[in-house]
C-alpha cells in the first residue's frame, strides 16, 4: 500500500475510514514505532513519579493536597497522548497544508504574551494565564510551528522534482519564517526557548542538504548576535547573573547559584542506587527549587542514582535513535527535515536540563522532555511524537 492508498485497510471502505484505521490489523496501529512510543509512556511515567516526589510535602505550590501536580501531569499525559494520536490520524502531510494558520496562531499567541494578558513565572515572561489556574508557554508550540514552516519551504521544489536540494533564495525565505517568532521570544526574554529554536534551524538545514556556508554562516551570526545581546542590554540581570555562576559557581553559591550546587549535591548524593523513591533527604527537605520542573532530574539522581538517572538517559536515547532512523527512511525530503528538526530539538533540550543540574551547562529553565511538570511542554513533545509516526506511518511499505 503506497501513496493515498496506504490508509486504505481492507474490508473498510471510505465511509469507515477514521478512528477505524488506527486499530485495524494491518494498518496504522501496526506500523507505529512501538520503542519510541513505550519509551515516551516510560519517561512520562516515571515523570508522575518523580514530580509527585518532589511536591508531595510543598504545601506552599500544591494548596494542602499531596496529590495535585501528579493528578495535573497525569491529565498533561492524557492530553498529549490525544493530540499525538489525532496528529498520527491526521498526518503531517495533512498538517503540511495548514501549517500558514499553524503559524499565524502560533507568533498571534507569543504577541498576546507581550500585553498586560501575558504573566511572568521565575523571570520569564512568557505565559498566559487561563481560568482555573492553568497557564499557557506559545513558545513551546513555537518550535514545532518552526520546524514545519521551514520543512514546508525547504522541501516544496525538492519534493515536486523541480530542485535537487533548496536553493539560495528558499533558504532565505525559511530562515524569514523563523527568525520573526525566535525575535519575539528573545524580547520575552526566553533565552532557553530561543537557544532551543537555534539549534532547530540548523539541524532542519542540515537535514534540507542547504549549502554548508548557510550552516557555517549562521554559527558565525549567532555567534555576533549573542555577544549583541549581552552588550545590548537585552538579557535581564537574573540571566547574566546565571551565565555569570555557570563561569564561576563560587561566584555566590548562597544566590545565583544556589540551584545548580544544591543540585549538585541531590545528585551525587544518590549513588549508584539512590536512596530510595520518596527517601531523598534533599527532595524532602526542599532544598532544589523547581524541583519539578526546570531540576526534576535531581529528584531521579538523588532517590533513584546512577541507575535511575541512567535509565531516562538510555530512554530518551531510544526515542532519537528512532527518530533519525525514521528521518532516514522516509523517501520524502519534507518528512526527513521535520524528523531531523525534532531531534534537534528534544536532543538539545534533553541535553540542557540535565547538563544544567549537573554544573555543565548554564540555567536556562528549560523543561526535561516527557518528565518535567508542564502542559504546554508535554502538549508539544507529544505532537512532535506525532508527527515521528505519522512520518513512519506514511512511508510506502517497502521502505
Amino acid at each position: 500500500m503506497t501513496g493515498a492508498n496506504s490508509f486504505q485497510v481492507s474490508g473498510y471502505g471510505p465511509e469507515r475510514a477514521g478512528w477505524t484505521r488506527l486499530f485495524a490489523r494491518d494498518s496504522m496501529a501496526r506500523r507505529l514505532d512501538w520503542p519510541m512510543l513505550l519509551s515516551a509512556m516510560a519517561l512520562s511515567m516515571m515523570g508522575a513519579l518523580l514530580v509527585y516526589s518532589a511536591t508531595r510535602n510543598r504545601t506552599e505550590l500544591n494548596q494542602g493536597d499531596q496529590y495535585y501536580f501528579l493528578i495535573r501531569h497525569v491529565l498533561n499525559t492524557g492530553i498529549g497522548l490525544a493530540l499525538m494520536i489525532g496528529t498520527v490520524w491526521l498526518g503531517h502531510r495533512a498538517l503540511r497544508t495548514a501549517v500558514p494558520i499553524l503559524y499565524g496562531l502560533s507568533v498571534f499567541l507569543i504577541l498576546l504574551v507581550l500585553t498586560p494578558l501575558g504573566s511572568t513565572i521565575n523571570g520569564a515572561h512568557s505565559w498566559i494565564k487561563l481560568p482555573g489556574g492553568f497557564s499557557l508557554q506559545p513558545s513551546e508550540f513555537v518550535k514545532v510551528t518552526i520546524i514545519l514552516g521551514m520543512a514546508m519551504l525547504l522541501a516544496a521544489r525538492v519534493d515536486a522534482g523541480d530542485k535537487p536540494y533548496p536553493d539560495h533564495r528558499t533558504v532565505m525565505q525559511a530562515l524569514g519564517l523563523a527568525t520573526v517568532p525566535m525575535l519575539i521570544v528573545l524580547l520575552m526574554p526566553d533565552l532557553g526557548s530561543v537557544m532551543v529554536m537555534v539549534v532547530i534551524v540548523l539541524g532542519v538545514l542540515l537535514a534540507s542538504g542547504a549549502s554548508n556556508r548557510w550552516v557555517f554562516g549562521l554559527i558565525g551570526a549567532g555567534t555576533m548576535g549573542a555577544i549583541a545581546v549581552w552588550q545590548l542590554g537585552v538579557l535581564d540581570d537574573y540571566q547574566i547573573a546565571r551565565f555569570a555562576a555557570f563561569a564561576n559557581p563560587e561566584l555566590d553559591p548562597a544566590g545565583v547559584g544556589y540551584n545548580t550546587n544544591q543540585a549538585r549535591i541531590a545528585i551525587g548524593s544518590g549513588g549508584l542506587s539512590g536512596a530510595g523513591l520518596f527517601h531523598g533527604s534533599q527532595t524532602t527537605g526542599q532544598f532544589v527549587p523547581e524541583q519539578q520542573t526546570d531540576f526534576v532530574f535531581t529528584v531521579a539522581g538523588e532517590e533513584l542514582g546512577f541507575l535511575g538517572g541512567g535509565l531516562i538517559i538510555v530512554l530518551l536515547g531510544v526515542i532519537l535513535w528512532r527518530a533519525c532512523r525514521i528521518a532516514r527512511e522516509t523517501t520524502e525530503l519534507y518528512g526527513t527535515i521535520v524528523a531531523a528538526g525534532i531531534v534537534a530539538w528534544l536532543a538539545f533540550q534533553a541535553f540542557e536540563n540535565v547538563g544544567m543540574t549537573l554544573g555543565i551547562m548554564p540555567v536556562t529553565g528549560l523543561p526535561l522532555p516527557f518528565v518535567s511538570y508542564g502542559g504546554s511542554s508535554m502538549f508539544a513533545v507529544w505532537v512532535a511524537i506525532g508527527l515521528l509516526q505519522s512520518i513512519r506511518v506514511q512511508r510506502p511499505m517497502s521502505a
